[in-house]
């Protein structure tokens, strides 16, 4: 077992500050593994809402929880969303007898009853798969051919690992989907995927995508909408500098985990990948999508004018700009839209994150820096 051993850490902080706390994220990125490090499945105070036995015990949930005392773990909150009522009252008492633990495979927009009834007295905390950091450098080539899925990147094989993700691909679409009351054919939603992955790292067109599969404008938002609160997707969102230039005002397009965009794509094996060519697009988004992970930023947005100008990633951490370049290239040269984005952006710094060894200086404020960094020295990315 990989240990996520920062993760952990941050749950039972949140823990130990507040009543409740809904740790969410993809299904299978790794919540319930994680989850069980604080309370074994065995205890009365687990429950799992995929398991019939955890859903007769919550038949008259009321006198099931308030007995409990401890930390209290309910898995695939979202299958009973009448409990939200429910914890709100147990997590007013004072004193507070129990602490809840929560998980979700959906945002919170999705999980509305989270946000409405446990306001004020809920944590929330998002997971994905495995990130770099816990993985380390060494494994960044599989993680990034693999992607973050636990089982997908722990597979004896390639082939292993490729079954896996189809048939979570299978399994989100036929059962999951379903679970949370759309009604949506799972070889439209395929379909749509499908496209979004040959978006991937551009910039949506909503009407484009919608003709292309022969649906309405309106359906594609909402598929769009539908899988990034699923956490399949990140829109990027565009930010709007006061300036004197038209401006890109359309999100880019991102799957968020590189293994499940690499079945997308029909990508098979390490040579297949290194030839695609939406293998640039590949790594950018997962630069960008582990660079979020590391970083943590207060807010994240892309930059890009009409006339070309453009900046992969806009950092908001601490009170500081900082703009992120992702390059796939030896050696990284200094660019005037990277002049440009400093000087419009008013950027405390740029980083040029690359896959060579070596940082060096392009600018007095634009540095280049090895992906290891993230890792390594993530200081070195935001100035502290």
């Amino acid at each position: 077992m990989i240990p996520r051993t920062a993760l952990l850490q941050t749950v039972q902080r949140a823990l130990e500050r507040s009543r409740a706390v809904a740790l969410i994220g993809a299904r299978q990125c790794g919540k319930t593994t994680l989850a069980r490090q604080l309370v074994s499945p065995n205890s009365v105070n687990y429950f799992d809402l995929e398991d019939p036995f955890s859903l007769a015990r919550l038949d008259q949930p009321m006198n099931t929880l308030q007995e409990l005392r401890g930390l209290v773990v309910i898995d695939e909150i979202q299958r009973r969303p009448g409990l939200f009522p429910v914890l709100r009252v147990l997590c007013d008492r004072d004193p507070l007898p129990a602490r809840f633990l929560i998980l979700g495979s959906a945002s919170p927009s999705l999980l509305r009853q989270s946000s409405e009834s446990l306001a004020g007295r809920v944590t929330t905390i998002q997971m994905s798969g495995f990130s770099l950091g816990e993985l380390g450098i060494t494994s960044q080539a599989q993680h990034w051919r693999r992607g973050g899925f636990p089982l997908s990147f722990l597979a004896a094989s390639e082939e292993e690992s490729l079954d896996w993700r189809k048939d979570f691909i299978l399994t989100f679409l036929e059962r999951d989907i379903p679970q949370f009351g759309f009604n949506i054919p799972a070889t439209s939603l395929f379909r749509f995927w499908n496209v979004l992955a040959h978006y991937h790292g551009q910039v949506w067109n909503t009407t484009e995508a919608a003709r292309t599969l022969n649906i309405g404008a309106t359906t594609a938002r909402r598929y769009l909408d539908l899988l990034q609160d699923l956490f399949m997707v990140r829109q990027l969102q565009p930010w709007h500098a006061n300036l004197g230039k038209r401006q890109v005002k359309s999100p880019k397009i991102y799957i968020r985990d590189t293994g499940l965009l690499h079945y997308l794509l029909g990508i098979r094996s390490k040579q297949e990948l290194g030839l695609h060519p939406r293998s640039g697009a590949s790594w950018e988004g997962y630069v960008i999508e582990e660079t979020i992970k590391a970083v943590a930023p207060e807010e994240a947005y892309f930059w890009a004018t009409h006339s070309g100008a453009e900046l992969d990633l806009l950092l908001i951490k601490n009170g500081q700009r900082i703009g992120v370049e992702c390059k796939r290239m030896d050696a990284p040269r200094l660019t005037p839209s990277m002049s440009i984005a400093l000087q419009d952006l008013q950027l405390d710094r740029l980083v040029v994150l690359y896959p060579g060894p070596h940082p060096y200086q392009l600018d007095e404020k634009i540095k280049v820096l090895p992906l290891a960094n993230l890792v390594e020295k993530t200081s070195d990315l935001i100035g502290s």
